[in-house]
């Protein structure tokens, strides 16, 4: 199995950036597509973007496509979640997640993946 460590949360101003990282172990990284999803207080853990093994193919929700970025280095095992523009509906607790998959596509869905890390929190401010 694979654990997943998500770090780069923090405090920001609406219209600010944030970089958010997924540090894997474990197992082949390359092997994993990757997700991030949300989850604000009251609310559904929702998806937010998808990269697939290679990096090659990429997923995003309509809320964030055009602000959010994610891309992966597998040399180091990391998966990065860019966000810029950011809004105050942006604020909850991000969390990746990873599905082995090698040669495959992108996931969209919740279920659909099987290693979850403990989340990171984003608070914009106005």
């Amino acid at each position: 199995q694979v654990q997943l460590v998500e770090s780069g949360g923090g405090l920001v101003q609406a219209g600010g950036s944030l970089r958010l990282s997924c540090a894997a172990s474990g197992r082949t990284f390359s092997n994993y597509a990757v997700g991030w999803f949300r989850q604000a207080p009251g609310k559904e853990r929702e998806f937010v973007a998808t990269i697939n093994w290679s990096g090659s193919d990429t997923g995003y929700a309509d809320s964030v496509k055009g602000r959010f970025t994610i891309s992966r280095d597998n040399a180091k095992n990391l998966v990065y979640l860019q966000m810029n523009s950011l809004k105050l509906e942006d604020t909850a607790v991000y969390y990746c997640a990873a599905k082995p998959a090698p040669y495959r596509g992108t996931y969209y869905r919740r279920n659909e993946y099987d290693y979850w890390g403990q989340g990171t929190q984003v608070t914009v401010s106005s």
